[in-house]
């Protein structure tokens, strides 16, 4: 299980991320900073710092975007997902997961954005030979 520090993870009783073999399972995760528990008003700027708090916990999985293999973004007003779109296809157009968008109430109603996603942990590198 992978924690981010969010007070929320400990209010609700849940984890940022978990590790399931070769699967990591990240939690919906919003655009507050988790460091500050503080949150952006612009949309975008939530975005961009759900995507940072992913790839935080990407990271600790041993994982990164490139890794990612399906993402569910949740937003309250559908207004808001379009802004959105080239922070996002800065992290998955090259990578292209399979992706949802749902119009949804958020728990808390500051929060604008929030992401989900799905990695695959890659492979575990092959050992290389000893030359003779």
């Amino acid at each position: 299980m992978i924690l981010s520090g969010s007070t929320f993870e400990e209010e609700i009783g849940y984890a940022r991320a978990v590790i399931d073999g070769d699967w990591v399972h990240v939690s919906g995760t919003t655009g507050f900073d988790y460091a500050t528990m503080t949150i952006s008003d612009d949309v975008v700027e939530q975005a961009e710092q759900c995507l940072r708090n992913i790839e935080s916990a990407l990271a600790e999985a041993g994982c990164s975007f490139a890794d990612v293999v399906r993402v569910r973004y949740l937003v309250p007003d559908r207004e808001d997902f379009q802004p959105c779109w080239p922070t996002l296809r800065r992290r998955f157009g090259d990578i292209r997961p399979a992706a949802t968008m749902l119009v949804c109430g958020l728990a808390d109603p500051r929060m604008k954005f929030e992401i989900e996603v799905y990695a695959r942990r890659p492979a575990a590198p092959r050992p290389v030979p000893a030359e003779p």
